[in-house]
């Protein structure tokens, strides 16, 4: 198979599709694997690096895009790629369709097979291809939060944690999976007061244990939301539903009833948002200012630290990569339950129940051999 891997032009993404490692495993077994150049220097990876590992180096996006079977990205194609994308492809990259219908209007049209990072799902209902980004942008959120609290980025001007004779930064974190958690130990880490919610009573006893009643735990419901907002200086969403929009926790009218200068942080943000107002901001404009709350919503967090996010990704996407590039999608979803739950649409349909909610599409079960 020929697997291309162009150079990712959303706004600050220096991650990359793929790892030399990566390329070659590939070649080794005998596929192709164009790499547009420069594609990797962002995550500090030189071109000669891929071609030592066997990469045929390119110089435009075109041309991978136009010769690949396969294209391995990190991001979803942006509205420029959609000319790229050829008849019958197979994508395989993060895709949150959910929150770009346009953008599954293309692959159908195209009958593309795309692969999606963050719905491929385990038997024990974890999501091994977004855990390291997720982890990721669980730490960074703590740390953008906190510089969203100081009076020059619009914030209170409220130091997380303290000094002596003076409170700390109270932080409430919505939603206790791998987000929640990695947010959890940053905050606590700068020596804030954190609160986690979450609906499952199992995980908020499990999170009890882990931080030894360092942090608070609170069964997420509406009356005790409306209670511990108002009295939060950072809020972090932290709320995901695989291959589904996020749930709306907090609305617009729950803004006027937070102080000015409080910080939301909406990780959920590229799955439609749990924060009401939230809307898509970039690395080079991350915040904006409504009824007095500051809104950071960066949809691509951890493309700000390419280089860990690149190579934790790419721990994790390499063999089904693999499987994809030996086997072809279908034989290779048909074997793997967990991959075939990445498969969001294929030959024209939509192919992940939750995707096909989302979007209003009817739902198809492929028929993979």
């Amino acid at each position: 198979m020929i697997i291309g891997i162009p150079k990712e032009i959303k706004n600050r993404e220096y991650r990359v599709g793929m790892i030399p490692a990566t390329v070659r495993a590939l070649t080794a077994r005998g596929h192709r694997v164009l790499v547009q150049r420069t594609a990797g220097l962002g995550s500090g990876i030189p071109d000669e690096w891929y071609a030592d590992a066997g990469a045929e180096l390119v110089d435009d996006a075109e041309r991978v895009w136009g010769e690949a079977g396969m294209v391995v990205k990190v991001k979803e194609p942006v509205a420029s790629e959609y000319p790229l994308i050829q008849q019958g492809q197979t994508i395989y990259t993060y895709f949150h369709l959910a929150a770009v219908p346009e953008l599954a209007d293309v692959l159908l049209a195209k009958e593309v097979s795309a692969v999606a990072y963050e719905t491929i799902q385990l038997a024990d209902g974890s999501l091994p291809l977004l855990q390291p980004m997720s982890e990721v942008a669980g730490k960074m959120s703590a740390q953008v939060g906190a510089s969203c609290l100081q009076k020059e980025h619009g914030g209170k001007g409220v130091l997380l944690g303290g000094v002596p004779g003076v409170k700390r930064g109270q932080v409430l974190i919505l939603g206790g999976g791998v987000v929640g958690l990695n947010a959890a130990k940053v905050a606590v880490g700068m020596g804030a007061n954190v609160t986690i919610m979450d609906v499952n009573t199992r995980r908020l006893t499990w999170l009890d244990d882990v931080f030894l009643g360092r942090v608070q735990t609170i069964f997420s419901d509406h009356d005790n939301l409306q209670r511990l907002l108002p009295q939060a200086d950072l809020v972090i969403g932290a709320v995901l539903v695989a291959g589904a929009r996020a749930p709306t926790l907090v609305s617009k009218a729950d803004l006027p009833r937070m102080e000015p200068g409080t910080v939301l942080v909406d990780v959920a943000v590229d799955q439609g948002g749990c924060i009401e107002t939230a809307r898509p901001t970039t690395h080079d404009d991350p915040t904006y200012v409504l009824d007095g709350v500051v809104h950071y919503c960066v949809a691509n967090m951890p493309g700000a630290v390419a280089q860990t996010s690149t190579f934790a990704l790419n721990n994790t996407t390499r063999a089904y990569a693999i499987a994809l590039a030996d086997a072809g999608v279908e034989a290779a979803c048909g074997r793997d339950p967990a991959l075939r739950l990445g498969l969001n649409t294929w030959r024209g349909a939509v192919t992940h129940p939750a995707v096909a909610e989302s979007l209003g599409h009817p739902y198809v079960s492929p028929s993979l051999h």
